[in-house]
């Protein structure tokens, strides 16, 4: 069953003098980070004494979270990524699900990392704990029995994506969809000139973002093939070589030393700007990007920037799980659309070859047609996503 949350309502406001209410959440990327501190920014209106303890990022941290365990300790993906880490990984889970146990929540809100959140999420269930997960794991694309784990484990599933209700209202499962809240928060129409200007950029300068991924195993993956794309783009455009600019917009310090280290190793004469902690603003100055798979993309999408998408993973866990997927397309905005509106590149395709033409074509001509597409996009997930999710879990308590 899909349900949905009436979009007239407004969220109470509790006023008495009840306990104070603990709304326990588990995030482990950057991602999660953003959709965490805005759900807890709208349950602090109805409840701006409780208490949120788990694992958040940095933004959640600015609210008042309370973290047992450091975020980036979750963010790995790759089964071979994983077990290097497992021992730490069972162990962060054995240990908050024992604090749990002794210090029962409200509720408890897994936001993304499936693997890790779900198998919690059945744990605290059997012990009376209300479990929400936000973000629907990829079920609908491969590995479609999780469903069935998600059903035991889940009083609610939050669904960023559109096309999840089918799938969810198929298997009776109980699901609202709220949109997502990069939609809300990124305005329909995007202001170039204002990006550049902060960031001390020329109207003039074709900008190209290079955005190798937020996680260390990806980026580690991909930054040779898009410095060498870089590099090549100048020496086949020296008539556009001085107006060309190449900007590097990371999510966090770590992972621009992380870049740091490895731009000094591959191609130490490419000139780049990096920009920590400006995503968006990095996005929105550039023409065109070269994008890592993830939900960047979405933000691409909605900031209305044509893009070049390529992911590579580790290559044991692309040859184990390559015949799982059963999509025609891996990045969301393709997904969203369901047709090819941006090119994406896949693992051995992953070559500055590959790369070149495509950057080329949407740096170079017109590309305005794009515009519409993404704004029927922005459109559907527009849709007040942090506040329709915190009904959600109000109305679970």
């Amino acid at each position: 069953m899909v349900m949905s949350v009436n979009s007239e309502d407004t969220l109470p406001v509790n006023k008495s003098l009840e306990p104070v209410l603990t709304f326990a959440m588990v995030v482990g990327e950057h991602s999660g980070d953003t959709l965490g501190a805005g759900l807890m920014q709208q349950l602090q209106l109805s409840y701006p004494n409780a208490k949120f303890i788990g694992i958040g990022g940095p933004k959640m941290l600015a609210l008042g979270f309370e973290s047992l365990f450091d975020m980036e300790e979750l963010s790995v993906m790759g089964v071979f990524e994983v077990l290097g880490r497992l021992r730490r990984l069972l162990y962060i889970r054995k240990s908050l699900y024992e604090y749990f146990v002794a210090n029962k929540p409200n509720v408890f809100i897994g936001i993304d990392a499936p693997d890790f959140n779900i198998a919690l999420e059945a744990k605290l269930k059997v012990q009376a704990i209300k479990t929400v997960h936000y973000v629907s794991p990829s079920v609908w694309a491969w590995r479609e029995k999780r469903v069935f784990k998600i059903a035991k484990a889940t009083n609610m599933v939050l669904s960023l994506l559109p096309f999840e209700k089918a799938f969810y209202d198929k298997h009776q499962i109980p699901c609202t969809f709220v949109g997502h809240s990069l939609a809300d928060d990124i305005p329909l129409v995007s202001d170039k000139h204002s990006a550049r200007e902060a960031l001390g950029i020329e109207d003039n300068a074709k900008v190209l973002a290079l955005m190798p991924g937020s996680r260390g195993g990806e980026l580690s993956r991909l930054v040779e093939p898009f410095l060498h794309t870089a590099q090549k783009l100048l020496s086949n455009n020296p008539e556009k070589a001085a107006e060309l600019i190449f900007v590097v917009p990371m999510v966090s310090e770590k992972r621009a030393q992380q870049f740091h280290q490895l731009h000094q190793q591959i191609a130490p004469e490419l000139s780049v700007q990096v920009i920590v902690g400006k995503t968006q603003q990095g996005m929105a100055a550039s023409d065109c990007l070269l994008t890592a798979s993830g939900t960047v993309t979405l933000e691409a999408a909605l900031i209305k920037r044509p893009m070049v998408i390529c992911y590579k993973f580790n290559p044991l866990t692309y040859y184990m799980f390559k015949g799982f997927v059963k999509l025609k397309w891996f990045s969301l905005p393709n997904l969203l659309a369901n047709k090819g509106l941006v090119p994406e590149l896949l693992q051995t395709n992953v070559t500055v070859e590959n790369i070149l033409p495509l950057v080329e074509e949407r740096l170079f001509e017109d590309q305005s047609a794009l515009n519409q597409a993404f704004t029927e996009i922005h459109l559907a997930l527009k849709q007040n996503a942090s506040e329709q999710a915190a009904k959600a879990v109000i109305n679970l308590l």
